[in-house]
């Protein structure tokens, strides 16, 4: 998955915004202003995603592409490497569950108000 693929794919979902809010090259998607998913664009290299903590160490251990999120809180952040060791397929359910947790985490008129937007 090229980064364009990956920014559609991010794009795509209910509520999602797209910004720069740490700078000129990381760009981060937000769904109800939560941060659920960012990568570097000049270098990308690998995409921060949100995950549970015990599946994110028995990812990290199933594969060497995905490892402690970078700059993040390791117990719940990994980074995904987008060198294709990951596959493309995999790489989405990993984005549909970093985004799935967060909507599951938002106060419940948010949660709502997605729902008004299908």
């Amino acid at each position: 998955m090229n980064v364009e693929e990956y920014r559609e794919y991010c794009i795509s979902k209910l509520g999602v915004t797209e910004g720069f809010p740490f700078n000129e090259s990381v760009l981060v998607f937000k769904v109800m202003n939560k941060m659920f998913a960012l990568c570097d664009i000049d270098k990308y290299d690998g995409i921060n995603l949100k995950c549970e903590p015990e599946r994110a160490l028995q990812l990290r251990e199933q594969h060497p592409g995905i490892i402690p999120g970078y700059h993040m809180n390791k117990q719940l952040w990994n980074t995904v490497s987008t060198d294709g060791s990951i596959s493309d397929e995999q790489l989405k359910e990993l984005i549909d569950d970093s985004y799935d947790l967060i909507v599951a985490s938002l106060p419940k008129r948010d949660r709502e108000a997605l729902k008004i937007l299908e």
